[in-house]
């Protein structure tokens, strides 16, 4: 990026020296904080539209432990919370539901929900570190007005932060903005939610900080891990609800000493319940499917009832809780050219003769066993259309 591009939007502005140490008039620091922001891993971007939510009625245990923990006005004993399950437990839509609940909060006097941030593997902008710590900043200055001008301040006084380490980035747009508020202690708590760590795999080198840092991937989600382990122990008023995948580097990073009194782990397949989530969002999603087949969703003269109890158990077991299972299975048979029945059975039927010790020895087997079903199950005069896309 050209040096010309960080003064865009200023106007007249004046610097006393070349190093940009001092106050720079005439630059909007907010919307050029905003300009470099991956703005799409917010909550509520379009780019993210619509956002991952969990189904009525289901991950209700994980979500009235995770508003426990926050406790909206006082500081938790742990300012982390590290929710982590294997894919396709809905851990997005679980962030998504926290974000909106918060939002909608009624009779507090300040927005408790700080900032957000979703990563994600195919988004060169959400899948490097380089814009966390700005994106952060900016959403804090957005959601607590007192600390804007001192946020505003930082980028004014040297627009090349923007440019520097995150470590520096968040000193100088973070703890130090909070800490010329003074006194902190009264100050409402509010949360930080980074969802999808596992999916930060610093692709991006065009936009990367520092490019002496060649991280892979299991490095530079151990900075992220490690920049929230420096924001807390500033002791401000934030708290950080992680949502990851357990991967090996991650789980020992967060079960090593350093991190031991400050992180509260909640293993999301061993609280339970996601069999019945599982269950309820199958048993709902398929009565909807029913109805739009069926007219008023009654079977007609000479027709059985569907679902019967017997399909809803089968594709429950096949499931075995797997939410991101059960909703492409769901997005596979919701079709107004085939019959949903049929594809359904299909489907079930295909999967008669697995292998039922393998697909329990891995979280991944029934999935990538149903996606393989899906693609040969396609007809033959559609499967060009489907390689190439």
């Amino acid at each position: 990026m050209s040096g010309a591009s960080y003064f865009k939007n200023a106007k007249n502005f004046v610097a006393k020296n070349t190093t940009f140490n001092t106050y720079v008039s005439g630059i909007d620091a907010l919307q050029f904080l905003y300009e470099h922001a991956a703005t799409g891993a917010m909550h509520d971007s379009d780019e993210r539209y619509p956002p991952p939510m969990c189904h009525p009625g289901t991950r209700e245990v994980v979500i009235v432990r995770i508003k426990d923990w926050y406790g909206f006005q006082t500081r938790p004993n742990k300012p982390i919370m590290w929710v982590h399950a294997p894919a396709g437990y809905g851990k997005t839509a679980i962030a998504g539901t926290v974000s909106k609940l918060l939002e909608e909060m009624e009779g507090l006097d300040f927005s408790p929900l700080g900032a957000t941030f979703h990563f994600w593997r195919t988004s060169p902008e959400r899948n490097s570190p380089a814009r966390f710590i700005i994106t952060i900043a900016y959403q804090l200055a957005m959601s607590i007005p007192e600390l804007t001008p001192h946020i505003e301040n930082a980028v004014k006084r040297n627009p090349m932060i923007l440019r520097k380490t995150l470590e520096v980035q968040l000193m100088k747009l973070i703890v130090e903005p909070f800490k010329a508020l003074g006194e902190l202690d009264n100050m409402p708590n509010r949360l930080v939610i980074v969802d999808g760590l596992d999916e930060c795999i610093n692709s991006d080198q065009e936009c990367r900080v520092d490019r002496q840092f060649a991280e892979d991937q299991e490095k530079v989600q151990i900075r992220i891990i490690d920049l929230i382990h420096s924001l807390q122990s500033h002791r401000l008023p934030l708290s950080f609800l992680i949502l990851s995948r357990p991967e090996a580097w991650i789980k020992q990073h967060m079960q090593s000493a350093l991190f031991e009194r400050v992180v509260e782990a909640v293993d999301l397949y061993a609280l339970g319940g996601h069999v019945k989530d599982t269950e309820t969002y199958i048993r709902a999603e398929l009565s909807r499917i029913a109805v739009r087949i069926q007219g008023d969703g009654t079977p007609g003269q000479g027709e059985e009832e569907w679902p019967s109890e017997d399909v809803v158990q089968t594709f429950v077991r096949r499931t075995n809780g797997h939410m991101l299972y059960a909703s492409t299975v769901i997005r596979h048979i919701d079709n107004p050219y085939d019959d949903p029945r049929n594809l359904l059975k299909n489907l079930l039927d295909g999967y008669a003769h697995n292998n039922l010790d393998l697909a329990q020895s891995s979280p991944f087997f029934s999935l990538n066993a149903l996606y393989m079903h899906i693609m040969q199950s396609c007809p033959k005069s559609n499967r060009p259309l489907m390689i190439d896309a």
